[in-house]
């Protein structure tokens, strides 16, 4: 059987929370909030999550290290971990084209009228 490296356990972990629709727009609201977070609060209203839904979702992101939770006052703001995104990223893309330099090229967007 293969055993599988911590890397790979960290990427699983990553791949896993994010796998899940309301936890995948949860974390995109954070990307785009920054460094100064958000509150649980401020993500449903934005979502149109009930809050008990969404602090289940936020619980599994904290919990594969993708997000932070710190109290202020009375509150928690929730912050990505850009580090965990960017490593997380790095790796998928690491051997990217058999390590030679890749260029994506957009698709033609045809609803624009750039399309052919």
């Amino acid at each position: 059987m293969e055993t599988t490296t911590p890397v790979e356990q960290n990427t699983l972990s990553a791949l896993t929370a994010l796998s899940q629709v309301v936890r995948l727009r949860a974390f995109r609201e954070l990307v785009v909030a920054g460094p100064a977070g958000l509150t649980p609060g401020a993500m449903s209203e934005r979502l149109g999550v009930a809050p008990s839904s969404l602090s289940f979702h936020l619980k599994e992101l904290v919990h594969a290290d993708l997000v932070s939770a710190e109290p202020q006052g009375r509150h928690l703001i929730y912050r990505a971990h850009f580090d965990r995104m960017n490593a997380l990223l790095g790796y998928l893309t690491e051997h990217c084209c058999a390590g030679q330099p890749c260029e994506l090229t957009p698709k033609a967007c045809n609803a624009c009228g750039d399309g052919a």
